[in-house]
């Protein structure tokens, strides 16, 4: 059994890796770390087989993880397998020397995700191996779902608002239904997401609003402006997107990702 600990800081993703790898009859999530500082704790107390790492957490990020790594006792050191969204070659050789054994680049294919862990589990004959980005783009039932999480932690949405929730299951719809968006909001998406949820056609859209307007304030208001095409409002420094406009912009962006695969 391949005992795993995932460390990354968005909520969401850590939950669907999680299930999806404790559905592999040969794998076990032996815990989640949200931070550096929890990474490392985990991995001295639990001492996983692979750890999926982010490089992107708080308090400590990935590469000062593996700086760390480098000089603790362990009685085995583990697999590590590096999540990223850039993987410039400066910091592939960095981290490399530092002990990685495997990069994988975000959005990526969970059956790509479990193939490697198998091939690089402690039994494993050991090479290293930087994969294509564009290998990861095959067709899977999952890909959507973590292509709009991915999305959603760019743009900086807080993963325990509602309004991340209902933004998420929003553009999942309208990926499969792009006739929501014809029919408007209010009329079709905003009553399906009301009756999922258990709660009103408003509530859905002030959380949704919400949502975008905590990323825009305080996430990532440039990923947000590129997304929407803000930059090019005339007398719109300061305009808040709404909620229809980022809707169809993520699922135009996860449909063009699909495609390009």
């Amino acid at each position: 059994m391949v005992r795993i600990l995932i460390a990354d800081n968005n909520i969401e993703l850590c939950r669907i890796l999680e299930e999806f790898l404790n559905r592999q009859q040969d794998m076990e999530v032996i815990g989640l770390a949200y931070n550096g500082e929890q990474a490392l704790e985990k991995i001295q107390e639990a001492l996983p087989n692979v750890v999926i790492l982010d490089l992107t957490m708080p308090q400590l990020d990935g590469i000062g993880v593996m700086e760390r790594l480098q000089s603790m006792e362990l009685s085995r050191r583990p697999r590590i397998i590096i999540l990223t969204a850039f993987a410039k070659d400066d910091m592939v050789r960095l981290l490399t020397d530092m002990g990685a054994d495997y990069f994988i680049v975000k959005p990526f294919d969970l059956e790509v995700l479990v193939d490697r862990i198998r091939q690089f589990a402690p039994h494993s004959d050991l090479t290293f191996v930087k994969e294509d980005k564009s290998s990861y783009y095959a067709s899977h039932g999952h890909e959507p779902e973590i292509l709009i999480t991915e999305l959603l932690h760019h743009m900086g949405v807080p993963p325990h608002f509602k309004g991340y929730t209902y933004l998420r299951e929003a553009v999942l719809m309208v990926c499969r239904n792009r006739r929501l968006m014809g029919g408007g909001l209010s009329k079709e998406l905003y009553p399906r997401l009301a009756e999922k949820y258990g709660t009103t056609v408003g509530g859905v859209e002030a959380a949704i609003r919400n949502a975008i307007n905590s990323a825009w304030r305080k996430g990532n208001k440039e990923f947000v402006e590129g997304l929407t095409g803000s930059l090019s409002w005339p007398e719109a420094e300061d305009r808040l997107p709404t909620n229809s406009l980022v809707i169809a912009k993520l699922a135009d962006r996860i449909s063009l990702e699909l495609r390009a695969g």
